[in-house]
Order: structure tokens, then C-alpha cells, then sequence
């Protein structure tokens, strides 16, 4: 009798709550990749920092917000001096200057509209002051949002991009 119970409570369950969803290998909508093209720098060097969207989805990437910001231990080292100093935008048709830059908001930088299956790429320049200190890491995270023309959006987030080690010269 108590196996009979047990399969009616098993079969209630599923039939309110349905089976455990399967395994899927879709790609996310819209996919966030970072790279550098150093690992480390110096004081007074320069590192630029890329930040890729690619829109995986059959509709277009209507629009796109997006922050970058230094991690928690990034912000306490009293000694670390860097800036962002430059961005570009970087599009099918060519590299162009960001527009609307602020501190930490990235959003109008992406050009959307991005087709199906294209990229869209955000390079800043950080600039690490001559006489900032040195052997710490310099670490960011990112959030983004996008929304799509199918009336759908995607977020992601916190996102870590690479760490960049400032080493003494």
C-alpha cells in the first residue's frame, strides 16, 4: 500500500509541476566575451580592454546597456591610480569613437542594431598612472542588458573580465 501512495504522490507532482526541465544547448541570446591584449603592465602603461557582443538570436539587438566596474578588492588599494582614457567602438563598417561615455556606462556604445549572428566590440584604453603603485591587481566585473526585436530581452551579470596585474618596472 505505502508504494501505491508514493507513486500517486510522485504522479500529482508531475502532473501539477510537469517533468524536470531537459538540458538545452542553445546558446545564450546575446553572449559577453572579454579580452586584453596584455596581462600585465607598468606604471604608466596602458592595456586596452574589449568587451564583445554577439547576438546568437534569429532577431535583431535592439538595444544595449551596459556597466563596468572594479571589483571589491580592486577598489582597496589606496595606492592603485588608473583611468579609463579612450574608447572605440568597433562595427562591420569600421571603428569609431564611443559616443556617450561616462565613467561606467557603456549603453549607446554597441551600435545597435546588431543582426542575427554579429558582433559588436567595445575597446577602452586604461591608462595606469606613472606613479601608481604597483604587484596589484586591477579587476573588473560587468552587467549588461539587451532587448531584442522579438519583444524579448536577456541580462547577464555580474560578468568578470580578465585581471590585469600591474607589476614595478
Amino acid at each position: 500500500m505505502r508504494r501505491l501512495g508514493l507513486t500517486a504522490v510522485l504522479g500529482l507532482l508531475l502532473a501539477v509541476f510537469g517533468p524536470a526541465p531537459s538540458a538545452s544547448a542553445d546558446p545564450a541570446p546575446a553572449a559577453l566575451t572579454f579580452t586584453a591584449d596584455s596581462a600585465t603592465t607598468t606604471p604608466g602603461g596602458t592595456v586596452q580592454l574589449s568587451m564583445t557582443l554577439t547576438n546568437n538570436k534569429t532577431y535583431d539587438v535592439l538595444f544595449v546597456y551596459q556597466t563596468i566596474e572594479p571589483t571589491w578588492l580592486t577598489t582597496q588599494r589606496p595606492d592603485l591610480k588608473y583611468s579609463f582614457t579612450g574608447c572605440a567602438l568597433t562595427t562591420a563598417a569600421g571603428s569609431t569613437p564611443c559616443a556617450g561615455t561616462g565613467p561606467s556606462n557603456l549603453g549607446q556604445n554597441y551600435g545597435a542594431t546588431i543582426p542575427p549572428g554579429q558582433s559588436r566590440t567595445v575597446t577602452l584604453t586604461l591608462q595606469v598612472a606613472a606613479d601608481s603603485g604597483c604587484n596589484g591587481n586591477i579587476g573588473f566585473y560587468s552587467y549588461y542588458y539587451a532587448e531584442f526585436s522579438d519583444a524579448t530581452n536577456t541580462s547577464g551579470g555580474p560578468v568578470f573580465t580578465p585581471e590585469t596585474r600591474v607589476l614595478c618596472a
